[in-house]
């Protein structure tokens, strides 16, 4: 899945400056302000105490290091911190996702969230690559993600095999449920607005 949501991305240079700044400025709306929640929400869930350990480890580098501020940073410099029109333009897809992480269910929430980390570090070479385009130099929030997302997406797939043999999924779940929501709100991200349509 995170193979194909790489492929699909457009071509930075065929892009435009807004359309550069849309993508930055949906991803930072997105991000700074959920996913310290989701994360949250993940560990909430969990039932299985070697588990949360893994969880909280992630949670304490976001906090720590303020990685909000660092993303915050990195949209400013590159001219796209969010107006209302990009938060609305996510705002469906994220509500699902949120209401999603609610039902608290332990297996599906880790495996959305490995899914997602995986999917960031990734991402972050392909980010940088447009911020850089906008004329931006301040990199720390992409280059610190696109490190230490590694062992955070290994950490959440082992936490998510511990959290099954506790706590299994019922027969008739889907275990990708939150990685399609995730994946649609990724391609709003991305796609701007028109992908809603």
């Amino acid at each position: 899945m995170i193979d194909d949501l790489m492929k699909r991305l457009p071509n930075p240079e065929r892009l435009t400056s807004d359309e550069r700044r849309g993508i930055i400025a949906r991803y930072t709306a997105v991000l700074e302000a959920n996913f310290i929640y989701w994360m949250t929400a993940t560990y909430i869930a969990v039932q299985s105490a070697e588990a949360r350990p893994i969880i909280i480890e992630n949670l304490y580098e976001e906090v720590r290091d303020s990685h909000p501020v660092m993303l915050r940073r990195f949209a400013i410099a590159a001219h796209a911190f969010p107006t209302d029109t990009d938060a609305l333009a996510v705002d469906v897809d994220l509500t699902k996702v949120r209401l999603f992480l609610g039902k608290l269910q332990g297996v599906q929430s880790l495996v959305t969230m490995a899914f997602f980390e995986g999917y960031i570090q990734r991402f972050m070479s392909y980010l940088a690559e447009l911020a850089a385009a906008q004329g931006s130099v301040e990199m720390e929030y992409t280059d610190v993600h696109g490190v230490c997302d590694i062992a955070h997406s290994e950490g959440l797939f082992r936490a998510c095999s511990l959290e099954m043999s506790l706590n299994p999924i019922k027969a008739d779940s889907d275990l990708f449920e939150g990685v399609k929501l995730l994946r649609t709100l990724i391609n709003s991200i991305v796609q701007g607005p028109a992908s809603n349509s």
